[in-house]
């Protein structure tokens, strides 16, 4: 989707979260409402935002794309659009009759193809102009735009000593989550900052190859999907417990193994 050559129109309008996000990110026009609801939820089940999320994740400031990534944040549909996760965000009622609307649409120009799609669209006055996201940006940047220097560990001692509402909030929704995909996901985020978007999608195979394996993923999913009983047994318990050597594990090609360099040259000779 995210190569294909005709425009693909996303209509975001309700819940647009995991997958639903990998599939409206590719597209080359998203359209969220006043009901969209988006978020990345995953590390809440022992898995990373996947589906290319660390890659359309980097649209966002660095501490930004952490708190969205890392706490699975719902963010309206004014929210998404000042984010640069949706194009433009229109009523609900809107959306109605863009049938009857795109049939007038005219083909034989397809420079033009995404000026008619936005009119087709569009109506002449936006709604929902507030995000609410901006009223805890602040926050966000001070307690998120530490990660680069001291990974999540950092981020939740520096929301313990924020006595607001919203960071007591944030840091339980932290400590309810994964460690170690907390701390993978960190890392992955910022590695996809710089990386094509084959490259995520293969490093995010590779790390849900590994919480599939042996990480925290078939716990998370009992707990809060199955059993429902909320109180997920990951392994370790605490941030303080991860260790560096076990984020690279699940940030490592499950694919790629090493070996030595006489057998690479056999193979090539045989």
């Amino acid at each position: 989707m995210h190569r294909f050559a005709k425009p693909v129109i996303a209509l975001m309008d309700g819940i647009v979260m995991g997958g639903g996000m990998g599939l409206a990110q590719g597209a080359a026009l998203r359209i969220a409402t006043e009901r969209t609801r988006m978020a990345m939820p995953e590390t809440r089940i022992g898995l990373l935002p996947d589906v290319g999320a660390t890659h359309f994740l980097r649209v966002l400031p660095r501490d930004l794309a952490l708190y969205v990534g890392l706490t699975g944040a719902r963010l309206s549909g004014a929210d998404a659009t000042r984010a640069g996760l949706a194009d433009e965000c229109v009523p609900s009622a809107w959306l109605r009759g863009f049938i009857e609307r795109l049939e007038t649409m005219r083909w034989d120009d397809a420079q033009d193809a995404m000026t008619q799609l936005k009119r087709v669209f569009v109506p002449a006055a936006n709604i929902e102009r507030h995000a609410p996201l901006g009223d805890i940006r602040a926050h966000i940047k001070r307690h998120f735009g530490v990660c680069a220097t001291g990974g999540v560990e950092r981020i939740a001692a520096s929301l313990s000593t924020d006595d607001s509402d919203w960071a007591r909030a944030t840091l339980a929704t932290l400590e309810s989550h994964s460690p170690t995909m907390l701390e993978v996901t960190c890392h992955a985020l910022l590695r996809g900052r710089q990386m094509t978007l084959a490259d995520c999608f293969r490093m995010e195979l590779g790390v849900v190859y590994r919480a599939i394996d042996d990480g925290d993923f078939i716990e998370g999913v009992r707990a809060l999907i199955i059993d429902k009983d909320e109180r997920p047994r990951f392994a370790p318990t605490t941030l303080a417990q991860v260790r560096a050597e076990r984020v690279q594990h699940f940030l490592s090609s499950p694919w790629r193994k090493e070996m030595h360099p006489l057998a690479d040259l056999g193979r090539v000779i045989s």
